[in-house]
Formats: C-alpha cells, sequence, structure tokens
C-alpha cells in the first residue's frame, strides 16, 4: 500500500500521505474525523500492526525484562484495543452521532504527520498508521496518546482519577520533534520525579534527556 485511493468524481484518485493529511484537517466534526481516520486505517492489514509492535520492542530492548514487558503488553493492548474500536464504530455507524467540532489545534497536529511521514515507504505508511490510532484516540475519543497505565520509570503512569486523565510526561516533551504530548488532553501530573530535566545540564545531557523520552515512549513506528 504505497499510496491511498480516494474516490472522485472521475474514478480513483491516488493520494499521498501529506495530501491525505490536507484532506483529514478539512474534517471539522469528530465524526467526520473519526470516518476519515477509520477508512484510512480499515485499509491496513494486520500484519502492520505486528511490525509496529516489533518496532517498538527492538527500539526499547535495553531496557530491564521486566519494564520492557509491561511495556510491550501495554502498547499492543493499545494498537489492538484502539484498531478495533474504531472497526467496531464504523460497523455500528456510531460517527454519523458525533458532531462535536474537533479541537483547534487538529490541523496542527495533521501538519506535523505530514512533514513525518513525507514518503509511500514501508517506515512511513507503518508511522502513519501511528499517528492515525494516536490522532483517533486524542481528537475523536478525547482520551490520551499514551494509553492509561502506561509505566514510565520510577513508578509513575497514565492515570484516569474523577473523570480527568494524567499523564507523567503530559509537559516535559515539548522540546521532541513529533511528540503527541502537545495535542494531548490529558493533565500534567503532579509532583512527580519522572525525567526532571538536568539542572544547569550542558547541550548533550538536554539532548539525552529528549531522546530517552523519544525513543521509549513515543513508539515510532
Amino acid at each position: 500500500m504505497s499510496t491511498f485511493s480516494s474516490s472522485t468524481g472521475n474514478g480513483s484518485e491516488e493520494l499521498s500521505i501529506p495530501e491525505i493529511c490536507d484532506k483529514l484537517k478539512d474534517c471539522e466534526s469528530k465524526g467526520n474525523l473519526g470516518m476519515a481516520i477509520a477508512d484510512l486505517v480499515l485499509e491496513y492489514s494486520p500484519r502492520y500492526l505486528t511490525k509496529m509492535k516489533v518496532n517498538f520492542s527492538d527500539k526499547i530492548d535495553s531496557l530491564s525484562p521486566d519494564y520492557k514487558r509491561e511495556l510491550e503488553e501495554t502498547i499492543a493492548a493499545f494498537l489492538d484495543g484502539t484498531f478495533q474500536k474504531i472497526r467496531l464504530m464504523k460497523q455500528q455507524g456510531s460517527f454519523s452521532t458525533l458532531h462535536t467540532p474537533v479541537s483547534e489545534n487538529v490541523k496542527e497536529y495533521w501538519d506535523m504527520v505530514a512533514r513525518k511521514c513525507p514518503g509511500d515507504d514501508i517506515v512511513s505508511r507503518i508511522r502513519f498508521l501511528k499517528y492515525l490510532l494516536s490522532g483517533f484516540c486524542m481528537f475523536v475519543q478525547e482520551i490520551p496518546g499514551h494509553p492509561v497505565g502506561m509505566p514510565f520509570p520510577g513508578g509513575d503512569r497514565v492515570d484516569f482519577i474523577e473523570g480527568v486523565y494524567y499523564c507523567p510526561v503530559r509537559t516535559k516533551a515539548h522540546d521532541v520533534d513529533a511528540a503527541l504530548c502537545p495535542f494531548c488532553p490529558a493533565e500534567q501530573t503532579q509532583e512527580i520525579g519522572y525525567l526532571k530535566p538536568p539542572v544547569n545540564g550542558s547541550s548533550h545531557r538536554k539532548q539525552e534527556y529528549i531522546k530517552n523520552i523519544y525513543d521509549y515512549h513515543h513508539f515510532n513506528g
């Protein structure tokens, strides 16, 4: 699947990922965006989800076995669960009932995705699927891009408490290129010690801090 098809009055039009992102930016309601994402996600075969899991497992191979296993299980459940949720909502016609406007930063999100998925190679396609699933969570369901229960070093997790989502890295990764955090509806978990940037640290130490968040907690394809 190097390109995606979109029906037009003249037949079938092949679109690149950046062109698809431009169309997704035009979706003004959660229902319209959800349906558009569903049509794209359900074009993928299950092997793409499998490849995403393998890539993520390889990326966190340096972590301790117990922590790695917990992360793998959390992300696998998130990917599979979101994929099936999208499939079910489309089958049930649920998107037609979602008339609430999407959040204002949705256009910025798809601009970022277009920059990060410029080609039609396997890496771009897998990464685009990750962004589609995360975008569905954040903009259609209004839940965090990191799944509830996702563990972070030190014992902090993404939580759901009294109707509010909390994430320990919500405000910690704004300097991470392509991070989900700036678009996430979660609030910052209060008074935590996770991954605090080095005080008066060198440029090397600051970049190491940023790289740790990006490599281990944004599961890019």
